[in-house]
């Protein structure tokens, strides 16, 4: 895979937006559970971090298609001030660039950012940082995760590789005959691995084992809201954020293993291998190439009656999830600007009739074409819930119907300036909010920030942190964020932040009749 120069490119935009990456002969030390590592100071020394550190064996050979393996230990000093390799993927959207020496199988690595006073006794809340990246792509090196500016807030930061596509969720008939009819979520199993290393080891960088907030956007988000519904993960994180994705929705629906088996061993089977062993013997790359052609395959977790025993939905509805207080939101405009585009009135009103048939009133009902102006932010309202919103709604409800503890919700509304991956400097896209939850908006490419980008970027900054560190987003200076589950009100992250009542829950509910009628 040609990515020499997608890494170069992102290691120098990481290193010119810090600008202040300080590496010395001697820097922080600290002595896990596997052996010593020594990291880096950042951030003119207000940080110590510590890159690519193993989690977990490397997932080859015999390992790949399992579950995660305990790291081995090392004798001497471990060198941690360069990040770990990536999970294997091929690069698929133009906004992900690398901080780290390319893609392997050997890629099951965390970084961890502290602020450089912090002594093992600290006991500062943790932020476990998972990527997104639909479950494809995606490495804790994109200089957008950088954990610095968090750290100086007086947290810890872990950010972690996982297994993808085909290496984290293969799932075929084959896997799980070995495993005793349980196959695939290898990549959700590296995840609770992670946690388990930060249970075990963030106390001695100063983080508090008892204190870890979980957050992630996109898949990353999936993950959350699937990890809250994950056995094996209650009791390693007390809090989580969700930004745009939960895994109750069409987008990236999770199938039981039995129909996925299915599938994935049609597919095994057009790679002309006759076992595992051989399937195993196979290299990353033509493993790789050979899902990337077959577009139609998608690997992404499934329901495979061991690690997670039922649908993340049917958990929720039985209250057996993480009890845990939740920050759960989404952006204005995911997916904006396509059907959009030349929309009028008479347009959206055919569009309903050919869509919806004789349910295209109670379509236009909750998305109205009054005005052709109207009809224009009606199609972007449609496709944001349509492709992220209708899930991550369901979770906020799923929630409030069973959980047990605090839900704020939010709407990230400030359109994001031009750049060189989104030109038009009108909409709130997916994923436009994460250089403003990592304050790094100058790692994006082109842009140029404005006033009120800093500015929100600071209140987000401090709303997340301060939840991690409590529970509660709201502290002395920022405009209150009311709980959902009491007021039913959202903040909305603007230029200027408001709260409002939920403007769109007719939108979501007719979707999720239509979803309940199966169409």
């Amino acid at each position: 895979m040609k990515t020499k120069q997608w890494v170069m490119a992102g290691f120098a935009g990481w290193l010119l937006a810090l600008g202040t990456v300080a590496l010395a002969e001697t820097g922080p030390l600290v002595e896990t559970t596997q052996g010593k590592v020594q990291g880096t100071t950042m951030d003119q020394g207000k940080v110590k971090a510590f890159l690519g550190l193993p989690y977990a064996a490397p997932p080859v050979g015999e390992l790949r298609w399992k579950a995660p393996a305990p790291p081995a230990l090392w004798k001497g000093v471990r060198a941690a001030t360069k990040f770990g390799a990536r999970c294997g993927q091929w690069p698929i959207w133009k906004d992900y660039i690398f901080s780290d020496d390319g893609p392997s199988e050997d890629c099951l690595y965390l970084n961890v950012y502290a602020p450089a006073s912090a002594r093992a006794a600290a006991k500062l809340p943790v932020m476990f940082w998972i990527h997104g990246g639909g479950y494809l792509a995606g490495s804790g090196s994109e200089p957008r995760y950088n954990g610095t500016v968090l750290a100086e807030q007086g947290v810890v930061v872990v950010s972690i590789n996982y297994r993808l596509g085909v290496f984290g969720f293969l799932a075929s008939s084959d896997l799980a005959k070995e495993n005793g009819g349980h196959a695939g979520n290898y990549g959700l199993m590296d995840m609770v691995a992670a946690l388990r290393w930060v249970k075990a080891n963030i106390a001695k960088f100063g983080g508090d084992p008892g204190n870890v907030t979980i957050f992630g956007e996109s898949a990353g988000s999936f993950s959350v809201s699937t990890l809250m519904a994950v056995p094996e993960a209650q009791g390693l994180f007390q809090k989580a954020i969700g930004e745009s994705g939960g895994s109750f929705g069409d987008v990236l629906r999770m199938e039981t293993v039995e129909s996925r088996g299915k599938r994935d061993q049609a597919w095994v089977d057009s790679l002309g291998v006759k076992s595992l062993a051989e399937l195993r013997a196979l290299p990353a790359d033509a493993l790789l190439d050979a899902a990337r052609k077959q577009t139609v395959v998608y690997f992404a977790p499934a329901v495979e009656g061991k690690f997670l025993p039922e649908p993340v939905s049917m958990i929720y509805a039985e209250g057996k999830q993480a009890h845990v207080p939740v920050i759960i939101g989404w952006n204005r405009d995911e997916r904006a600007g396509t059907l959009s585009k030349g929309m009028t009135a008479e347009k959206w009103k055919a569009f309903a009739a050919e869509r919806f048939g004789k349910r295209a009133d109670a379509f236009l009902a909750a998305y109205p074409a009054a005005s052709d102006a109207q009809a224009v932010r009606s199609a972007d309202d449609f496709t944001t819930a349509s492709f992220i919103g209708i899930g991550t709604w369901k979770w906020v409800e799923a929630q409030l119907k069973t959980g047990q503890a605090p839900v704020y919700r939010y709407s990230f509304d400030l359109p994001a300036t031009p750049s060189e991956m989104h030109p038009e400097g009108k909409y709130a896209f997916h994923s436009d909010e994460l250089e403003y939850v990592f304050n790094t908006l100058d790692t994006r490419h082109g842009a140029v920030w404005r006033p009120e980008d800093r500015t929100l970027s600071l209140q987000v900054v401090r709303y997340w942190t301060n939840f991690a560190r409590t529970g509660d987003p709201n502290c002395k200076g920022l405009p209150a964020w009311p709980r959902y589950d009491k007021s039913k009100e959202l903040i909305h992250l603007d230029s200027t932040i408001s709260v409002g009542s939920d403007a769109k829950r007719a939108e979501y509910e007719f979707l999720e009749r239509q979803e309940t009628a199966g169409h």
